[in-house]
């Protein structure tokens, strides 16, 4: 017995000792039987004529028919697919023997030997015998111990079949006791479906205890052909299936990238000349719109995109790992859309950006600017005009034709009283250019109405000063007609004329208006007002001397009984328009205190906004760094495996996302600082668009680290890298990587593998670095590393794989059939094949003909469709 039927169970109730003596008393039997003779010549006949009919010829008698070698020299042809030599045709005797010595001969080349049962043919039993317990294995009532009784009850063949094509027989409704009918079943299904031709008699095997072992294992031998082909083109085809299946996921990855940095890159052609526009409106109301704008673009708008575009570069790295790893050809997005085509797009969008809010700012400030002094100016300019208006019928009056000398010189100091208002009224008006000067070069959207008003001021100023020169000569030339003059009004006009001058510009200051950005300017201008506040009790000094002349002039008046007329005709100003003044000046300097205070009020706050944000950006400015450094860190560690790193990597993503409130509480409070026009803060060095930006890459980070990860998984798992090993390619890259920034210079990268054993000439190295560094930068990254290492360690499947898969489906042909590919594929994949393959243009072409071997070359990148 073979050492695999001693490793099998026995089901017959002998122990080994005794099924070995019954096999023994079986061989003697058979020697003995002539039927034995009669089935092994009856076997062999069929099995003969099995090959024989490729060539359309059959036996009937083995000696008479082989006699002549004729026939057997064609058998051995069939068998072997060889050609043998010429047979001779002559019917002498030793023509005969002549031929069959070729046969004998033939069969001697090969190894075969023609006596006795060698190791060969044992070695052959075995595997046979094997082949079919492993096929029978899982079916009721079979056990297959040898090649004779355990084939008795029909059972064993109709499994074999079942097992193969379960379309064929229902093995469930098969009974062990109709050995008869079982048997028979088989042999017919065989011939009918399978081609094999009938070489057994069911009666035969029933009735003999132990049938013919030979007859048995030949006919076992034929299923084993016909079904070790429908394996081997099983196998084929799921290897086909399966590098199909590769090929179509990686196109619907190509396609989903290529819609990805379509709508990417139209988002930011679209948005680009939006940031680029630096039109400036006219009003504070449209350039705070704009404001808002950006601030909705950069908190809903723009971080989708940041992560669409994060995730992009990830599927593209996971894509063409997966394409490396299956030896397919790199991923060539279509012109424009490389992934360094939408970081150039993106970086022109982010310079767009950098700008932007930076001239919003500035754009509001110079608009606020613009509005103060624009009613700065509509203040300055009525103030004026009110003073203006009448003065030139005044100066244009005749009245000092038929005045006496008294009235003439009481209207010579009036005009000196008038000179000297308008000489202090000569700062006003240059003020008021000024302004309307500042309001052209800023652009003010009514410059125009600006200009004509300051135009008209200047314009009644110039024939002011006009009329009062001509004025003056004309009452000088009548002074030397006149002597008398009243001498009492003359201090009154004389004081009060400055006075009033003070009076008004207090007034002016008082109620000027006033822009401040920081505590100390308020502070300043509180001190000044202090010091005006201080010289009230001077002023109130000389407003009640002036007062105590216009009341002297009023004793005199009455202590000489004079009842003319107490108007001064030095001066214009009433004491009663003093006393007003007064009055509105002490109203006005509690409102100013007021306003100031309130001012001050208004800085405090905006002080605690700006110690507020900066107090949070303090904090989160370094937190963000921090966790850029663990997880730079992290990215670099062996100390565990990749999974402990992906662990340690998905918390950090998780802490991080979890930080995102304190980001958003800090955009909040960056809102206030910029609604409340505040753009200086000298409590931190951290801007928002600092921690805008390290929020982003922090992001885009751990993202794309978690992916290199990943894809170092997909790597190792698809190429058998162990983790020792890939724990060994970290180490080596670390212990080079000298400047701990995730790369080697060319010097570190030559150490690096000679210290991993390899032998480098210059022409090989050469060779590496053009795998590891084809943009020739001088640095060679981990993932080149790594991919370098993988392609070094692994295997791959290869196109001659593929191919030699499509030639099995094809029957060893060189091409294949629609109807083959459909047949043996699934229909997606078959469909997909038949699209894509070229007709078939070589030797043996058949209409309809397809070319695998093309087709498989190109889904390797190795040749074009």
């Amino acid at each position: 017995m073979t050492q695999i039927e001693n490793m099998l169970p026995y089901d017959n109730g002998y122990d080994q000792d005794e099924y070995m003596m019954q096999e023994e008393e079986w061989d003697r039997d058979l020697l003995l039987d002539p039927a034995w003779e009669k089935q092994q010549r009856k076997t062999f006949t069929a099995w003969c004529n099995s090959h024989l009919r490729k060539a359309g010829v059959q036996i009937e008698n083995i000696e008479e028919d082989f006699r002549n070698g004729l026939k057997l020299m064609l058998l051995l042809e069939v068998i072997s697919g060889e050609r043998l030599s010429k047979p001779d045709r002559g019917k002498m005797r030793f023509h005969k023997i002549a031929n069959v010595n070729k046969a004998l001969d033939f069969i001697t080349s090969k190894g075969v030997k023609l006596v006795s049962i060698g190791a060969e043919e044992t070695s052959a039993k075995e595997g046979l015998l094997l082949w079919c317990q492993r096929k029978t294995a899982p079916y009721r009532n079979v056990n297959v111990q040898n090649f004779h009784v355990s084939w008795k009850d029909g059972l064993a063949f109709c499994a074999l079949i079942h097992r193969h094509r379960p379309d064929l027989i229902d093995y469930a409704k098969l009974n062990k006791d109709d050995a008869l009918g079982n048997l028979n079943l088989a042999f017919d299904i065989a011939e009918k479906h399978l081609d094999i031709p009938k070489m057994l008699d069911a009666e035969d095997i029933v009735n003999t205890p132990k049938p013919d072992e030979r007859a048995i294992m030949t006919y076992v031998s034929c299923f084993y052909h016909a079904f070790a082909g429908a394996e081997q083109a099983e196998t084929a085809a799921n290897r086909i299936c399966k590098i199909l299946g590769v090929n179509q996921e990686n196109e619907k990855l190509m396609e989903e990238y290529e819609r990805l940095a379509s709508e990417l890159l139209e988002w930011i052609r679209r948005t680009t000349p939006w940031l680029e526009n630096r039109v400036s409106e006219k009003t504070m109301a449209l350039m705070q719109r704009k404001l808002e704008d950006f601030r909705d673009y950069r908190r809903m708008h723009k971080p989708p995109k940041v992560q669409e575009k994060c995730q992009l570069e990830i599927n593209f790295n996971t894509l063409q790992t997966k394409l490396r790893i299956s030896n397919r050809p790199a991923f060539m997005p279509s012109e424009g859309k490389m992934v360094s085509d939408i970081a150039s797009a993106w970086q022109g969008l982010e310079q767009a950006e950098k700008g932007y809010e930076e001239w919003l700012l500035t754009e509001i400030r110079k608009l606020q600017r613009v509005d103060h002094l624009a009613e700065k100016f509509r203040q300055k300019a009525t103030s004026h005009e009110t003073w203006a208006s009448g003065k030139e019928e005044i100066l244009t009056q005749k009245d000092y034709e038929s005045a006496s000398l008294m009235e003439i010189r009481a209207l010579l100091r009036k005009h000196e009283a008038f000179e000297s208002d308008l000489s202090a009224h000569q700062d006003r008006v240059e003020q008021i250019a000024a302004i309307a000067q500042e309001l052209n070069e800023l652009d003010y959207h009514d410059v125009a109405a600006v200009n004509q008003r300051c135009q008209s001021i200047c314009d009644v100023w110039d024939q002011l000063g006009t009329l009062t020169q001509k004025r003056r000569e004309a009452l000088e030339r009548t002074e030397k007609l006149l002597e008398t003059v009243e001498q009492l009004f003359l201090e009154y006009a004389k004081r009060s004329a400055p006075f009033n001058s003070w009076l008004e510009g207090a007034m002016e200051d008082l109620q000027d208006m006033f822009i401040v950005h920081t505590i100390e300017e308020v502070q300043s201008l509180l001190a000044a007002h202090e010091q005006f506040k201080s010289t009230l009790p001077e002023a109130d000094a000389e407003r009640q001397a002036i007062l105590g002349i216009q009341q002297e002039v009023q004793k005199i008046f009455h202590s000489y009984g004079i009842h003319g007329n107490l108007t001064n005709p030095y001066s214009t100003i009433s004491p009663e328009e003093i006393l007003s003044k007064w009055e509105k000046v002490k109203k006005l300097v509690p409102q100013r205190d007021g306003a100031l205070q309130e001012e001050l009020a208004r800085q405090h706050g905006n002080e605690r906004l700006r110690r507020q944000f900066a107090a949070q950006a303090n904090l989160i400015g370094p937190w963000i760094q921090t966790r850029m450094e663990e997880i730079g860190r992290c990215s670099l560690e062996i100390g565990g495996t990749l999974e402990d790193q992906m662990t340690q990597l998905k918390q950090y993503e998780h802490v991080i996302i979890s930080y995102k409130p304190n980001i958003d509480k800090l955009e909040g409070d960056h809102q206030l600082i910029q609604e409340s026009l505040i753009f200086d803060n000298k409590h931190t060095n951290y801007t928002m668009e600092h921690i805008r930006v390290g929020w982003e890459l922090l992001l885009t980070t751990v993202a794309r680290t978690i992916n290199d990860i990943e894809t170092q998984i997909l790597t190792r798992d698809a190429k058998g890298i162990s983790q020792e090993q890939m724990n060994e390619f970290r180490s080596s890259f670390n212990h080079f990587d000298r400047k701990k920034n995730g790369a080697m210079d060319t010097d570190d990268f030559r150490a690096c593998l000679i210290s991993m054993g390899y032998d480098l000439g210059e022409v090989e190295f050469a060779r590496i670095m053009m795998l590891v560094d084809p943009n020739a930068t001088g640095v060679v990254t981990f993932q080149s590393f790594i991919d370098f290492m993988t392609r070094e360690t692994a295997d791959t499947d290869t196109s001659e794989q593929v191919v030699a898969s499509f030639r099995i489906l094809a029957a060893d042909k060189s091409y294949i059939l629609i109807d083959e590919l459909r047949r043996e594929l699934p229909r997606d994949q078959a469909e997909y094949c038949i699209s894509r393959m070229p007709p078939y243009t070589g030797p043996g072409a058949v209409p309809g003909a397809l070319d695998y071997t093309a087709f498989s070359t190109a889904l390797y990148g190795e040749s074009d469709l």
